[in-house]
């Protein structure tokens, strides 16, 4: 069921109803109230993911079971050490479902390639659950917050299962912590009219971005990129600009619906998007799009990798060569950017052009990274005096989505030298097809 469809717009004002008017008003005497209003959650949440195939649910019922387990098993294994293991059985069960159902055909086919068979027989074909990367992640998170005693285990199934699966989020964001959105199905909700209007408000704007401006520049994109070989230099930098928009459109406007929506039942979800498109250099970018995901790298890998500040090996410290100490720590800051924009890249897809845009943006944040200007701007508002800077920062961006758009690694460098040829000063299709129009 999709944000913009028909049949959203029956099932939202329905749950809405019941949500507030049974669940709340006609049940507001009897105790197990918030047992009840977190089952209804839990019961339209299963709803609106299995309108798109049922059989996803066996997969998200699976991962449910499997995290609130592992917070009971982390709470009562007796040593550190097992703790420990409960935990990372967790996450290799997790990651190992995401893995066979979104990358194994991926590794198969590149495995048969390099050894020169026939990948047909290797390949699984399996449909790709929506959603898969997005509850995954937020229950690994769950699992390792417990560890980490951020927050206390759940004992409760259905407010566990109402949070994993809470629909507004759950097939593209934001990735909600447990320790902002699980206590939040731990206690009773009011319904409040100014934030419901509030909520009103996003979804219309979200709803705004997605049909308004998102799929209309998709349209004329995906015609661009259904021929790139006959498009003129101009109009690959059009389709460029207009991609741009689609994907913050298509992002923003689903997270915008999401966060309205959670506001209509009384759920606070995080901001994901921070007009990420008047970034002044790489490193804001970063923190002002996809937020959500970006926060959930450097918490849960880039930091427990060492992030900038790894802790010095003894061997080098024993040598009191503070030359060699900066030099390490630059390695280790280097490397692990680079890992978690390779992951950023591969988390957004099976196919060699989300990796190579996550090593392009890393090449890009590094030497801000070395340089010790990679947050410069976390405290400083924007000032419209700065638009050089914002100019070139979008341009640096938009160059990446045409990467991350394209369907191959030699479609984006046909695309880029198309761009760079001397096409470029023609008027672009969609211009001259509506001068063609008109007269």
């Amino acid at each position: 069921m999709l944000f913009n469809s028909f049949e959203f717009a029956i099932f939202l004002p329905i749950v809405f109803l019941l949500y507030w008017f049974v669940f709340d008003y006609a049940l507001s005497k009897c105790k197990h109230q918030l047992l009840l209003q977190n089952l209804f959650i839990v019961v339209a949440s299963y709803i609106f993911y299995g309108w798109w195939d049922w059989r996803f649910l066996i997969l998200i019922a699976i991962t449910t079971i499997l995290s609130f387990l592992s917070g009971i098993g982390i709470e009562k294994a007796p040593t550190q050490s097992g703790k420990k293991a409960v935990m990372i059985a967790n996450i290799v069960v997790n990651l190992g479902i995401l893995g066979v159902y979104k990358y194994y055909d991926f590794f198969a086919r590149e495995f048969a390639e390099l050894i020169g068979i026939e990948s047909d027989f290797l390949l699984l074909h399996l449909i790709l659950p929506v959603g898969i990367s997005f509850y995954t992640f937020q229950a690994l998170s769950y699992s390792i917050d417990v560890y980490r005693k951020q927050i206390e285990p759940s004992h409760d199934i259905v407010a566990f299962t109402a949070f994993l699966s809470f629909f507004p989020q759950l097939v593209a964001g934001p990735i909600e912590r447990a320790t902002n959105l699980l206590p939040q199905f731990q206690k009773k909700r009011t319904f409040d009219y100014a934030t419901a209007v509030d909520g009103m408000r996003q979804i219309l704007w979200g709803l705004f971005k997605k049909i308004v401006v998102a799929d209309n520049c998709a349209t004329y994109v995906d015609t661009v990129f259904a021929d790139l070989s006959n498009q003129s230099g101009s109009t690959l930098v059009l389709a460029a600009v207009l991609f741009t928009f689609q994907i913050y459109g298509d992002f923003s406007g689903y997270s915008d619906i999401a966060i309205g929506t959670a506001k209509l039942f009384g759920i606070k979800l995080m901001r994901n998007f921070n007009v990420p498109y008047f970034s002044r250099d790489i490193a804001e970018f970063w923190r002002r799009w996809h937020i959500s995901l970006t926060t959930w790298f450097r918490d849960y890998v880039y930091i427990p990798l060492g992030g900038s500040r790894p802790n010095i090996p003894e061997a080098i410290r024993l040598k009191g060569d503070k030359a060699i100490e900066a030099r390490y720590t630059k390695w280790i800051a280097v490397r692990n950017t680079f890992i978690i924009f390779l992951l950023s890249g591969f988390w957004h897809g099976a196919n060699w052009t989300f990796i190579v845009w996550g090593i392009y943006h890393a090449l890009l944040f590094v030497p801000l990274l070395l340089m010790g200007k990679n947050r410069r701007y976390v405290h400083k508002k924007i000032n419209a005096s700065e638009w050089p800077r914002m100019l070139l920062t979008l341009v640096l961006v938009m160059m990446g989505w045409v990467l991350f758009r394209a369907p191959s690694i030699a479609d984006a460098w046909g695309y880029i030298c198309g761009i760079c040829s001397m096409s470029i000063w023609s008027i672009p299709s969609l211009i001259t097809d509506y001068l063609l129009w008109f007269t």
